[in-house]
């Protein structure tokens, strides 16, 4: 049995006794976290390393973080040191601190104003870069600076590293559209910092306080080393982020210490707001995706296209074109790519070209695909046009995951960021990359490339497995070698991912300018109070060394690759941070955009799930072994110990109940399997966890009425008024509250028994079937419908029928079955196992027949190909098809009749169905397409039922929270000429519940429209 697990102690210094409580009373009103699974959770970002703080500060206000800094000035606090943090996806651990982080993400995320006049937008700095460009759209403007975490990058922590990405050669980086910032100094200072010319330069510098010290010593420095800075800094796209004395006095004469305040990463002051500068949206544009034999002609080519006047140009190597086509986005992309003759591209330039009207579109497009089809100054092996907004977005999605998808890989061996974003001048850039391949090439490694090649920027990613001993020291001996390269070919170490743990190379790439960086750091930060030994230490410190600082690997080396394989990569969680996507509309985590707990995060509970399997390796206790014991013990002889731990106070600080609590708030929508790029899928190690961990503890009442709702459906048929006096009733429904549960639908008159026995279908037997003739069995489809819509939904399960029939097709019904899910969502796997295994031989056994098997709910559906395949026990065969499976192979059979009044279809698709069948949105659009219907896909995220989570009444607030985001919109947008449909029956339950809607199934309509076929 596993036993109670105390969290490791850290080795981070928690703040003097009193601090929480003086931050209280000084009146901080946001959150104060010192929980271990906060500590956790922020112990790691996309970086290699992990440090784990004392605690987490979320500010609700400028005031709260003037708090925080004024507290560090007090006598007794003197010791606390801070780090601010942003959306944590930072490859250099740049947030990472062994003190207090200050996360402005929770609450401080409002856009304050927009001046669409002026062209100015002002933000606290958590806001999303993605969330204030939707805000700006309807102004026709945009906030610039283009990252491939633009969707959970936030606007301080982009300041912070003064990053940029994709375009940069045409719109420059953050640094270069940021008008002012308001930032908090280790004091309480609260000051904005915006461009000053020579009189208020003079002004500032008068006064007696920080602020005066500051503006002293960075106009001294910048005044008595001009020729010095101007020999240091490269003339590169990708100067040299952080303390940019170059940029500090403008060709204008302002002095800009904003330019010193960019890229900082939090060394110098916590960023509150910021005042940005924006542009005018391009009104075309088009992508030329050109296909390569060869990786380095590609990067050759490029600055070929560069001296085209595109407006950018992105690279990508073969490795990770391969990963994108096996992620979610490929459907929507690989026309663009189609293999040559040769085979698939091994590289690809995607060239952006943008106009303000059409004809200069086109214009621009000829100019460039002339001399690609001349083949004078460029080797390729073909090339596509993207011009239509949503596939000129969808390439660039593409290109925007390529980051995470490097972590998609099998094994332990897997690409890691330490040095991978060096930039060179754009002219040395191939020679450079020659070098760089010959440099992984000799020790052995492989490695992913992808990058702006336009500025002169790759990305490489070197695959490691740093538990092994052998590959710990390539951190030191590659980097060291990087960084000599770079040096050679006149670049930088570091071009768009800032310093944080390789700070140590400064001092050799500023040389004598690196007194000069610890002056300013001394001016802001007098004790070395903020993210110390980042970027400038005082001359009696440390800057901190990639291999002094500890590694992830140190941790997973504890628990063993057998046991990481062994949970559904939650230990190989790379810390992308694609599962904090801010948009309401996007399936993504929707406890996470609910709650904007970073626990509540697939990246959150991959920490957890990792670390509670670190505790148990500590102890030699194997996870999966201790699961064969407790399938060989009766559940009975378990009770009474469980019963003793579950009312031991000893176990109240087990860290196992932290991960409980964060794997309760999982909708288990499966949203993070199919668009994780790594494939983390929360529900697949969630259910073993709390296999295990009821193993230990009782379970709530809850649980097995749950749990068991498959098998004892029919026993509630047969009682409907009883059952729908608890559902249906208010005071049944405060009974039902009492045992965990709410917002149950009730049974309708209407059974599946009957109504199939007035339609005269078969029940599905493969004898029956075997037994027809071979024309007849061809005809033959058998309906495979789930317990909830069988029993609460039978009318879809009757269109169906009423459907297939109409094509001229045998329609068959499967007999009554267990698909198990509830099981395997509440940890009861041992008895999914074994209804799964029954079923799974059934199931088979029909498909032999050439029957096609066809599900009804998406939900249940997609178990039999991921639950069902994953179970050991199954080793289920046969497929069973979505409908829109089903129909999209026999459009032939389709004919409908026009609706008269109706004007608009519009579906809403079930989230799970959205994110792990990819095609499925695609199959439904065709099979009205073929009924001369245009189907409108709305653009919408969880419902927030998720099957059995909106059921559950500590969920309830939860799930109307989700619902509200995104569901609730678009079903008050609809019209009395639209109708609105819904695949999920928990979807459809859930409009139900809360706006008192009755929406269809797609097969309904269908059904309703189609014309009875004719042979």
């Amino acid at each position: 049995m596993i036993p109670r697990l105390r969290p490791r102690s850290s080795d981070a210094p928690l703040p003097p006794a009193g601090f929480f409580e003086r931050l209280v009373e000084a009146g901080f009103c946001g959150d104060i976290e010192a929980d271990a699974a906060t500590r956790t959770v922020f112990a790691t970002d996309n970086s290699i390393y992990q440090v784990e703080p004392s605690a987490v500060l979320f500010p609700r206000s400028v005031e709260d973080m003037k708090i925080v800094g004024a507290l560090l000035a007090e006598p007794l606090f003197r010791g606390v040191v801070v780090a601010p943090r942003g959306g944590g996806t930072g490859t250099n651990g740049q947030s990472l601190t062994p003190g207090v982080v200050v996360d402005c993400s929770r609450h401080m995320n409002r856009i304050l104003e927009i001046d669409p006049a002026r062209r100015i937008a002002r933000v606290q700095a958590g806001v999303v870069k993605d969330q204030l460009n939707r805000a700006l759209k309807p102004y026709s403007l945009l906030f610039a600076p283009e990252l491939s975490t633009s969707n959970r990058a936030t606007i301080g922590g982009m300041v912070s590293t003064d990053a940029c990405g994709q375009g940069s050669c045409l719109y420059g980086k953050t640094s270069n559209h940021v008008l002012g910032l308001r930032i908090i100094l280790t004091d309480g200072t609260d000051w904005w910092s915006r461009p000053l010319d020579a009189t208020a330069l003079a002004e500032s510098a008068m006064r007696q306080d920080r602020i005066g010290e500051i503006h002293r010593t960075v106009d001294r420095i910048t005044r008595e080393n001009s020729d010095k800075i101007t020999e240091t800094f490269p003339n590169l796209n990708r100067y040299m982020t952080g303390y940019n004395l170059a940029h500090v006095r403008r060709p204008d004469g302002y002095f800009d210490l904003n330019a010193i305040l960019c890229g900082s990463e939090g060394t110098l002051a916590m960023i509150a707001e910021v005042e940005l500068n924006l542009l005018p949206i391009p009104a075309h544009a088009a992508l030329i995706n050109i296909r390569y034999g060869d990786f380095n002609t590609a990067l050759e080519d490029a600055r070929g296209l560069t001296a085209l006047k595109v407006a950018s140009v992105e690279t990508v190597d073969e490795k990770v074109l391969g990963l994108a086509k096996g992620d979610i986005v490929w459907d929507g992309v690989a026309r663009f790519f189609p293999d040559d003759l040769s085979g698939p591209a091994h590289g690809i330039n995607i060239a952006e070209v943008l106009a303000d009207d059409k004809d200069e579109l086109e214009r621009k497009l000829s100019e460039v695909t002339a001399t690609l089809d001349a083949g004078t100054n460029t080797r390729h092996c073909g090339y596509t046009i993207a011009r239509d907004h949503a596939e000129v977005e969808a390439i660039w999605s593409m290109r925007k995951r390529a980051v995470g998808l490097l972590g998609n890989v099998e094994g332990p061996v897997r690409p890691v960021a330490f040095v991978e974003d060096t930039a060179v001048p754009p002219q040395y850039l191939a020679a450079y990359i020659r070098e760089f391949r010959a440099l992984l090439d000799d020790a052995g490694l492989s490695y992913g490339m992808f990058g702006h090649v336009d500025a002169g920027v790759l990305h490489v990613r070197p695959a490691l497995d740093l538990t092994r001993e052998d590959h710990v020291p390539l951190v030191r001996s590659i980097s060291d070698a990087v960084v000599a390269l770079t040096r050679k070919y006149g670049g930088v170490l570091w071009g768009e991912h800032g310093k944080g743990m390789r700070s140590e190379y400064v001092p050799e790439f500023f040389g004598d300018l690196y007194p000069c960086l610890q002056d300013i750091k001394r001016a802001f930060d007098p004790e070395n109070r903020l993210n110390p030994g980042k970027i400038a230490a005082p001359p009696n410190g440390t800057l901190l060394k990639i291999d002094e600082v500890p590694l992830r690997g140190s941790t997973d080396h504890v628990i063993g690759n057998e046991i990481r394989a062994a949970f559904d990569n939650a230990a190989y969680c790379n810390g992308n941070g694609a599962c904090f996507d801010f948009n309401e509309t996007s399936p993504m985590c929707p406890s996470y955009k609910a709650t904007r707990d970073r626990r509540f995060s697939p990246k959150g509970r991959a920490a957890l799930m990792r670390e509670w399997l670190h505790l148990l390796a500590e102890k030699g206790i194997d996870p999966r072994q201790v699961v064969d014991r407790l399938r060989w013990t009766s559940p009975l002889l378990r009770l009474p110990l469980r019963i003793f731990n579950t009312l031991n106070p000893m176990n109240i600080d087990d860290f196992s109940h932290e991960v409980r609590a964060a794997m309760d708030t999982c909708l288990a929508c499966k949203a993070c399997a199919g668009q994780c790029p790594v494939k983390v899928s929360v529900p697949a190690f969630r259910s073993k966890f709390l296999e295990l961990y009821y193993g230990r503890y009782l379970r709530r009442l809850k649980d097995p009425l749950v749990a068991s709702i498959e098998t004892t459906l029919p026993w509630m048929a047969r009682f409907r008024h009883v059952y729908n006096l608890f559902a249906g009733t208010r005071w049944g429904r405060m009974l039902m509250r009492l045992a965990g549960l709410t917002a149950l639908p009730v049974l309708p008159g209407l059974t599946l028994t009957k109504a199939i026995s007035d339609l005269d279908v078969p029940a599905a037997t493969p004898e029956l079937i075997e037994g027809m003739p071979p024309e007849a069995r061809k005809k033959a489809v058998i309906f495979v419908p789930d317990a909830f819509t069988a029993h609460f939904a039978p009318e879809v399960v009757v269109a169906a029928v009423m459907l297939a029939r109409k094509m001229g097709l045998s329609p068959f019904l499967a007999r009554t079955h267990v698909n198990g899910k509830a099981l395997h969502v509440h940890g009861y796997l041992e008895r999914f196992e074994r209804k799964a295994a029954r079923t799974a031989r059934y199931l088979d056994r029909l498909a032999e027949t050439g029957a096609p098997l066809v599900g009804i709910d998406p939900s249940m559906t997609l178990a039999y190909r991921s639950e069902y395949k994953e179970s050991p026990s199954t080793r289920l065969k046969a497929t069973v098809l979505l409908p829109q499976e089903w129909l999209a192979s026999n459009l032939h059979r389709l004919e409908a009749t026009p609706p008269s009044s109706v004007c608009s279809f519009r579906l809403l698709p079930h989230c799970t169905e959205h994110t792990n069948a990819p095609a499925s949105m695609a199959h439904w659009r065709g099979v009205f397409e073929a009924l001369g219907i245009e189907l409108q896909v709305a653009n919408v995220g969880c419902c927030g039922m998720a099957g059995t989570f909106g059921h559950e009444a500590r969920n309830r607030a939860t799930s109307g929270h989700i619902y509200a985001m995104s569901w609730k919109p678009a079903i008050e947008a609809g019209s009395k000429d639209c109708v609105v449909m819904a695949t999920g029956y928990s979807c459809r339950s859930q409009v139900k519940e809360i706006d008192g809607k009755a929406i269809l199934h797609p097969l309904q309509v269908i059904n309703t429209l189609a014309c009875d076929f004719h042979s």
